[in-house]
């Protein structure tokens, strides 16, 4: 019976659908909870410390992409100079899954708040991340974020 029991167990757990976090997961997990602190600060210096700081980083948003942390870094200040420009932001992450020890993609949700605007015109959109370890450090290194036309 006993034996029946831990065969039972062990079958069901196989077919969860929920995967415990890997070291990897969830030190990205982090690394994203620490930036949505940093913004939400308005800090966007802070912010940037979870991006690769490396000319080969490579974001993309509407049409357009660029390569390199200082690029990446003019583009977050020129579209949000001030901290009722940032609002308040929040992710909700739909997939974190381990690619390799190294790597990890990231598909997930994001929104921001802010006072000045109702609550069904708050920018929102998609993003993709791939997240890797360089030098003992997690940071993102392709970032695909996508805005929803209100």
């Amino acid at each position: 019976m006993r034996r029946l029991i831990l065969i039972v167990a062990l079958s069901m757990s196989a077919l969860s659908p929920v995967a415990a976090d890997t070291d990897a997961t969830s030190a990205s997990r982090h690394l994203l909870a620490v930036q949505r602190d940093a913004w939400n600060r308005a800090d966007i210096e802070d912010f940037m410390r979870g991006y690769w700081r490396s000319e080969d980083i490579r974001f993309a948003s509407g049409d357009a992409f660029k390569y390199g942390w200082r690029a990446t870094l003019d583009g977050y200040r020129k579209a949000y100079p001030d901290a009722a420009t940032m609002g308040r932001l929040d992710f909700d992450l739909v997939e974190v899954r381990e690619l390799s020890p190294d790597a990890v993609y990231v598909f997930g949700k994001w929104k921001l708040t802010r006072a000045d605007e109702a609550k069904d015109k708050a920018p929102h959109g998609l993003f993709t991340l791939i997240v890797e370890r360089k030098d003992g450090t997690w940071v993102i290194t392709r970032d695909h974020t996508s805005a929803a036309a209100n």
